[in-house]
């Protein structure tokens, strides 16, 4: 959910981690690959894929001082109680932005924390929105991700 990483909710502790993983600080799982060993998961995007999102999310939350969490998954049949319950497990909640896409629903949500509410408004949330759906709608979900992330930076950094 953060710099680009999947991280799925069901884990809630560390014994139930597999050899190898453990949860950082920020909440997200960092486990290890051994050389050689084959990927057993079926990963829904390439590496390269990942690289560009994380290297995306990494230098919005630099330039703004903002921490973006994605969320890719299910959002439930009310998509907007669904982003209202996950934002606040998110990292960093108070000082962050959620962009949170259910694709099968075709919905994208946004939400901003507290602290960055005055920076993140909603004609912001929707210019990143409108970025979103533009890939989203050629089929290119981390595209549409990249984008969304870069027009809210610029509107948050420009005055």
């Amino acid at each position: 959910m953060v710099s680009g990483d999947l991280i799925s909710t069901s884990v809630t502790s560390e014994e139930s981690l597999p050899a190898g993983s453990v949860v950082t600080t920020s909440g997200r799982i960092s486990g290890v690959h051994r050389i050689g060993e084959p990927f057993v998961d079926a990963l829904p995007f390439t590496t390269d894929d990942l690289v560009r999102l994380d290297v995306a999310l990494t230098d919005c939350t630099r330039r703004t001082k903002v921490r973006f969490n994605i969320f890719i998954g299910d959002l439930g049949d009310d998509t907007a109680a669904g982003a209202d319950a996950i934002f606040p497990t998110t990292p960093e909640a108070v000082r962050s932005v959620l962009i949170a896409v259910s694709p099968n629903q075709r919905t994208v949500e946004i939400r901003s924390g507290r602290a960055v509410a005055d920076r993140v408004t909603d004609s912001v949330a929707q210019l990143g929105t409108s970025a979103a759906v533009s890939s989203f709608g050629e089929g290119e979900l981390i595209d549409g991700l990249v984008s969304a992330l870069n027009v809210i930076t610029n509107a948050i950094v420009s005055p």
